[in-house]
């Protein structure tokens, strides 16, 4: 028989060196993505944990509001006319404004000539002023007769609305989205400075925004601008300030004559930058807390944060 070939074989080296860097290689990939799922799964948490925080920060400043609000003094209380008032929790920065209601120009109560004003100081062309004035006006009065350039119902349906006049009063500040002309650019313009709580012909000018100043008669935007950077400077509880500020028509201003119901924006900024904002108009006090400190109105979370 031929003598068998006893030389020992090569094993296939290349190929299981192959192997063993891919194999590497991909468990490389694994444990790297892992890692990153982790990382950013790290981060989210991270960041939910501080945006949680900073929100219920900013909820704190607003119990700090209520509480400087309810002092017995009303010297000691702070002014409600959109001031910011900063201070510090748990080593986290919070500023707050106030705003008395009274100091809006109320939808339900407010006549032709301050909604011609306010819409006029808004930028609003004089023939579209009192278009809208008066449409405002015909969605509140309970009858279904038109202003001579307002909207009743069989206008709306005219128009191809779903609905018509709610002939009743506005129940939040929202409803002036409905009203026939009123645009949603236009109603972000309006919204900061109006209100359904302040039961006043006119804005209260101690305490209204230099917005809701446009409302006067009189008043321009440099000069409620103006107005406001004064008031701000006085402090308005002093009797020997009386009458040091005044309106365009000569009437001085004093504190005053303001309610128990108030905006207030509290925002939290920790240090990394993470903030917390909330809107409110609560109200202090009165038959409607039922033994609590205030009652919440209206609530907005983070939407500007």
């Amino acid at each position: 028989m031929p003598n068998a070939d006893r030389r020992p074989r090569r094993r296939p080296r290349g190929a299981a060196l192959l192997f063993t860097v891919w194999a590497t290689a991909m468990l490389t990939l694994i444990i790297g993505g892992y890692a990153l799922v982790a990382h950013v799964e790290h981060l989210q948490a991270r960041n939910l944990f501080d945006t949680t925080r900073a929100r219920y920060l900013a909820e704190a400043g607003l119990h700090r509001v209520v509480l400087e609000m309810r002092l017995p003094d009303p010297a000691l209380r702070w002014i409600p006319d959109g001031r910011p008032y900063t201070f510090e929790i748990d080593g986290v920065a919070i500023e707050v404004a106030i705003t008395d209601e009274s100091g809006k120009l109320d939808l339900n109560i407010s006549d032709e000539a301050t909604l011609v004003n306010f819409l006029r100081g808004k930028g609003v062309e004089e023939l579209q002023a009192q278009e809208l004035a008066h449409a405002i006006m015909d969605w509140r009065d309970p009858d279904d007769t038109p202003m001579p350039l307002g909207a009743e119902s069989a206008d709306y349906r005219s128009a191809g609305y779903p609905y018509g006049a709610k002939n009743a009063y506005f129940d939040t500040v929202a409803e002036l989205q409905q009203v026939m002309g009123v645009t949603y650019e236009l109603y972000r313009e309006l919204e900061p400075a109006v209100t359904v709580y302040a039961g006043r012909m006119q804005p209260n000018a101690a305490y209204a925004s230099a917005d809701a100043l446009l409302a006067l008669p009189g008043m321009t935007p440099e000069m409620a601008a103006e107005f406001v950077a004064q008031r701000r400077e006085m402090p308005l509880g002093d009797p020997a300030m009386a009458g040091l500020l005044t309106l365009p028509d000569g009437t001085p201003v004093m504190a005053g004559g303001g309610g128990f119901t108030y905006s207030v924006r509290s925002k939290a900024t920790l240090a990394n930058g993470a903030t917390g904002l909330l809107e409110a108009t609560i109200r202090i006090g009165g038959a409607a807390a039922n033994g609590r400190p205030f009652v919440i109105l209206r609530w907005r979370d983070n939407e500007n944060a």
